[in-house]
């Protein structure tokens, strides 16, 4: 099985080297299909290693592939931790790329970029494969940046925009933040436990929970809850919690196949996963998992609430993936590990399918992307229109669909966790499930009912777009419908992640959900006795009355807010406050060490002072060169003088 292991990352690795290094001479055909087919060969692999891990009972893989150096003892290597856990990202990742890959020969078909658009994503893929097969922190953080610079790169695909370059510098630098409290969990890690290994660290964890230390002189600190947040600070910044949110939403610069990519299977899910990989550690510090509670509560509800106002169609399912990483994050903190790798999971087909929706939406508007000049395209574009609708409906938790049953498992194990912070999160998630369903319909009536917005020269040429755009929503529309209904037995009630998360018995909010599940059927109905369902049916209903029924009241609204209406959409204010705050303090700084640094002691003593110092030294020197004889002889005599003079002396 290891060159099974070996060759689901390199076969996309390959792709991209070839649609990259030599997409010019093989023209955009060969090129998407280099790509195509070493994503489909990882996807193809993965299920075979899923199958073998969760229906062979196959045992955990955990090996070094290669040493790159050993210091100190330290060993850093490439190695793979391949177990229920990193089987089911594998194939999360592989097959949402796949249908992201094909959907993008529609999508890019006119695009000049269009080998190396390819080339970008098949590398996406294989970072994040390297990232969720690890099993060490250096791999890890390789395949941790790696994601981050490659969505750096897609961000910012159409660099003539200077919206897009603002974009991309905006996030790579808040993920900077994150990744410097990541690395310095890390060191934490490393310091305590001498090893990079995951296994010898959570040997280990133990003994870092009965250790402090000072990082404030005075103050003790448990370390496992030192590195626990510092490794969190890091997720907070990959899966965009608040405060490090604000690049997500300006991701939308990029094309729309990489929007789906980013929320949906790769960069914004390393941060989740990562979390649930270290359930040992986490599970070590109730502190750390309180925080976890509490920041990711907060982003569910804050980032839900600006969806309402948004008007890019990118944008309002751009702040739905906060949200839902709001809920995913809630999860890990409750030590609901597996409810959250599920709603991942879940959350991936239909947050794929809604994004890849949107930009079938685009393409047939002549990339006009805001919802209140659209209007009854459901008559025009009836593929897109009924697959978004399946997405919509996964997305609000409908019973039955897959949003349902991950999303339901969040509320029930939150509202059961003993975790300080608990209740607050699940009042928080009780509310945004009623925003969430109403964001979204708000922008489905507005897109696809109601009156007519559209240009005149847009609709003369408006109609369903090509196949190679509807099958990959169709393929994806099928598990966003059904797949909760065969897998919430086996995955969070079947002891699937026993040998993957590990979780205390005083932690055991998932085992309270797990006495009141029967069978996936029962586990609908039962949704029928608590709040969410009706919170849902409600925010459904207030969108239709608000922007179908009666619009006049939406504008009342919105004239009557106010302040509140200009909160949501400034976004709360976050990035006027990083602006002043942040990077204006960040450029003064600068501008005072340039000062410093740069004019006055390189320029001004280094380079130009050693310049004019060597200058004036030689002009003294040159009158020394008189041309007459008597002078050059009373020199050598005085010279001649001192030199016995010294002699004697000595």
């Amino acid at each position: 099985m290891e060159s099974i292991y070996l060759a689901i990352p390199l076969t996309s690795l390959l792709g991209a080297i070839i649609a990259g290094f030599f997409g010019k001479q093989i023209g955009r055909e060969a090129a998407h299909w280099a790509a195509i087919l070493g994503v489909g060969a990882s996807f193809v692999l993965s299920l075979v290693v899923l199958k073998d891990v969760a229906f062979d009972g196959a045992a955990v893989y955990n090996q070094s592939v290669y040493t790159w150096m050993v210091s100190d003892g330290i060993h850093f290597e490439i190695g793979f931790l391949i177990d229920s856990l990193s089987a089911l990202m594998m194939v999360v990742v592989t097959s949402v790329s796949l249908t992201v890959h094909i959907y993008t020969i529609g999508y890019m078909q006119d695009d000049p970029g269009y080998q190396r658009f390819f080339s970008y994503i098949s590398l996406f893929t294989f970072s994040m494969l390297m990232l969720v097969m690890s099993n060490n922190f250096l791999q890890l953080f390789f395949g941790w940046e790696a994601v981050g610079l490659v969505s750096y790169l897609l961000i910012g695909f159409w660099y003539t925009r200077e919206t897009a370059i603002y974009a991309n510098l905006k996030a790579f630098m808040v993920n900077r933040v994150g990744d410097f409290g990541f690395l310095m969990g890390i060191a934490v890690l490393v310091a305590y436990t001498g090893s990079l290994d995951y296994i010898e660290v959570f040997d280990r964890s133990d003994k870092m929970a009965s250790a402090t230390i000072q990082v404030i002189p005075g103050l003790d600190w448990s370390v496992i809850t030192l590195a626990c947040i510092l490794l969190f600070i890091g997720a907070m910044g990959k899966s965009a919690q608040v405060p490090l949110h604000v690049w997500l939403p300006d991701s939308m610069e990029g094309p729309t196949p990489i929007s789906a990519l980013i929320h949906a299977a790769t960069m914004v899910t390393a941060g989740i996963f990562m979390v649930a990989r270290m359930s040992p550690l986490f599970e070590q510090s109730e502190t750390a998992l309180s925080v976890v509670l509490v920041i990711g509560a907060t982003t569910a509800i804050l980032m839900g609430l600006i969806g309402i106002v948004q008007n890019d169609i990118k944008r309002v399912v751009a702040y739905s993936t906060l949200s839902q990483l709001g809920y995913m994050t809630v999860a890990l903190g409750a030590s609901a590990y597996s409810a959250a790798i599920f709603h991942l999971m879940t959350h991936a087909f239909f947050k794929a399918l809604l994004f890849l929706a949107a930009g079938s939406v685009i393409i047939a508007m002549h990339h006009e992307q805001d919802i209140r000049k659209m209007g009854g395209l459901k008559k025009y574009m009836p593929i897109t229109y009924w697959v978004s609708l399946v997405g919509s409906l996964a997305l609000i938790g409908f019973p039955g669909t897959s949003g349902y049953f991950s999303k339901d498992a969040i509320l029930v194990a939150t509202q059961n966790s003993n975790i300080p912070g608990s209740g607050y999160a699940y009042l928080m998630l009780l509310i945004g499930v009623f925003v969430t369903a109403l964001y979204t319909f708000r922008m489905f009536f507005l897109v696809f009912h109601g009156e007519e917005r559209i240009d005149e020269s847009t609709r003369a040429h408006l109609h369903e777009t090509p196949p190679v755009v509807t099958i990959p929503l169709i393929l994806l529309a099928i598990p966003s419908a059904i797949i909760g209904w065969i897998t919430i037995g086996p995955v969070l009630f079947g002891g699937y992640f026993e040998d993957a998360i590990i979780v205390f018995k005083e932690h055991g909010a998932m085992a309270a959900v797990a006495e009141t599940f029967h069978s996936s059927f029962n586990f609908v109905l039962h949704g029928f006795r608590g709040l969410p369902v009706y919170l849902a049916a409600a925010g459904v209903i207030v969108a239709w009355v608000f922007y179908l029924k009666k619009p006049s009241l939406a504008v009342t609204v919105k004239e009557k807010s106010g302040f509140l209406y200009r909160l949501l959409e400034q976004k709360y204010y976050f990035d006027r406050f990083n602006e002043i705050v942040f990077a204006a303090t960040a450029r003064g700084v600068g501008h005072v060490f340039w000062r410093i640094g740069d004019a006055l002691v390189i320029d001004g003593l280094v380079v130009n002072g050693s310049a004019r110092l060597v200058g004036w030294f030689s002009g003294v020197i040159r009158q020394v060169q008189t041309g007459y004889l008597n002078h050059y002889a009373f020199v050598m005599i005085t010279g001649l003088i001192l030199l016995l003079g010294w002699a004697v002396l000595a």
